[in-house]
């Protein structure tokens, strides 16, 4: 009964954690492996040192428990590669009496606690379940730094708008999860970026993230760059080579514009989903891999499944999670988070003091459409600083699609048709709530923007009854 009582507080605590079991007895590391698989524990096993180091640096585990005498590769070099591959897990060492004083020393070196031979049931769960509360605490203060400093973005994407503040706490949910995500959106409007914040706020992010643009590579060796070749494969094999799937193994992989991927190798990718192992061209061996996949396109995948140029069962195997990024035109209240962070870092990159944007340039990056979204924005910015000669980015520094392009107002909610025989008061108070949107709330900035002095809007809000600008 109580056995089972454990495993449901195991359950409760939330998915089980995986626990690496290292030892040169089979027979001892399968009894240690049965042990904590009936409490709940996730268990993986290695009968000598150095598959025990193979699988640290090809995986993650929360728990590693090793012996300390092994052949080749021992307990406390194990316990050195885990500490660095794998430093939010814990790591408990296995000893006979001879061995006490050298897992002292290990536990100097950065082990947890050591469990002295012969083992028992009871005193192996209590210790890896005290390892266990350890690792959670870490995951619980890793989740809640997650939330700090969320004022200038989810690691690194800068927004304002609520349509983006939407995608975040999408990704808040997604990214803890081993799930595979698709990400649509049009071209530049930062879907790699959303690769790798998924990446950085999850469990794999002490592993690699590897990224490759399917649309990059020639058709023929799409196949190749994903699960590798051996020598003499194809005519231009030369050596053995290594695929992205192996070099992500235990880390996220991410395939931008994965709707260029040949049907032939669509199969392939289907299979590797499924059955978690890769075989390089031209091999039969097969390799176990694990990786999370993130995949990304700015096309019409269930169009592409129409024209029998995709495959529906990958289609529905990749979209697991979905997360759809909006063109910059329909969250233009990033715009000017964004053009200040841009500005700020070529500025630093270009070595130049540029103090600040003209509201003229301010204006018309906001009812700008910005086809070519984020990415257009951004090289726009660095192309003004590179030009600007007087430390304001103004209208002389614009790139040429920017001089010619039409001021008009964008549309907001029903449009601004309504204002057409209202009172002036409510037309004054449309026009302050719009230009504080666009000023992200800067009430010095928008005041700048109407033509009136910083205590004559603060006044005009007053009036308002404090409403406006408070969102």
């Amino acid at each position: 009964m109580a056995q089972n009582d454990q495993a449901d507080a195991a359950a409760e605590a939330g998915p089980p954690l995986r626990v690496l079991i290292v030892d040169n007895d089979a027979a001892h590391a399968h009894a240690m492996t049965e042990s904590l698989e009936k409490v709940g524990y996730q268990c993986f096993t290695a009968t000598s040192g150095p598959e025990g180091a193979d699988l640290v640096s090809k995986d993650t585990f929360d728990i590693v428990i090793t012996d300390m005498v092994m052949n080749d590769v021992d307990g406390m070099e194990l316990l050195g590669q885990a500490k660095e591959a794998l430093p939010d897990s814990e790591v408990i060492m296995v000893t006979g009496h001879a061995t006490v004083p050298k897992a002292v020393e290990a536990m100097q070196h950065g082990a947890f606690s050591f469990l002295e031979k012969p083992i028992t049931p009871k005193s192996l769960r209590a210790v890896t379940d005290k390892a266990a509360d350890a690792v959670r605490l870490k995951q619980t203060n890793f989740a809640l730094n997650q939330r700090l400093d969320e004022r200038f973005g989810f690691e690194g994407i800068i927004y304002a708008s609520s349509r983006m503040k939407a995608v975040i706490d999408r990704l808040k949910r997604i990214a803890p999860t081993d799930a595979t995500v698709l990400i649509t959106g049009e071209n530049g409007t930062g879907k790699e970026l959303i690769a790798q914040a998924l990446h950085q706020n999850s469990p794999r992010k002490g592993k690699p993230l590897v990224a490759l643009n399917v649309g990059a590579i020639a058709e023929n060796l799409v196949e190749s760059e994903l699960f590798g070749h051996v020598k003499g494969a194809f005519t231009d094999a030369l050596n053995d080579r290594v695929g992205k799937f192996e070099y992500a193994n235990g880390g996220t992989l991410f395939l931008d514009e994965v709707g260029d991927m040949p049907l032939a190798t669509q199969i392939k990718l289907l299979r590797v989903l499924e059955e978690h192992q890769i075989t390089r061209v031209g091999d039969n061996k097969a390799i176990k891999v694990n990786v999370r996949l993130i995949s990304a396109t700015n096309c019409n995948l269930e169009e592409s499944i129409e024209r029998s140029e995709f495959r529906n069962d990958l289609y529905f195997r990749l979209k697991v999670v979905t997360v759809e990024v909006p063109p910059l035109r329909d969250r233009r209240e990033d715009v000017v988070p964004l053009t200040d962070h841009f500005r700020k870092q070529f500025s630093k990159h270009h070595h130049k003091i540029i103090k600040s944007i003209s509201p003229t340039v301010t204006r018309k990056f906001f009812s700008y459409d910005w086809p070519g979204n984020v990415r257009q924005l951004r090289n726009a910015i660095e192309t003004m600083v590179v030009l600007d000669t007087d430390g304001i980015l103004d209208v002389d520094d614009l790139p040429p699609e920017l001089v010619s392009a039409e001021e008009s107002a964008p549309a907001s909610g029903e449009g601004s048709s309504w204002l057409i025989g209202r009172p002036m008061k409510e037309i004054e108070k449309w026009a302050v709530e719009e230009t504080l949107k666009l000023t992200n709330g800067n009430r010095e900035e928008a005041a700048k923007m109407l033509g009136i002095g910083a205590r004559t809007l603060y006044r005009r809000l007053e009036d308002y009854g404090g409403e406006v600008g408070q969102n």
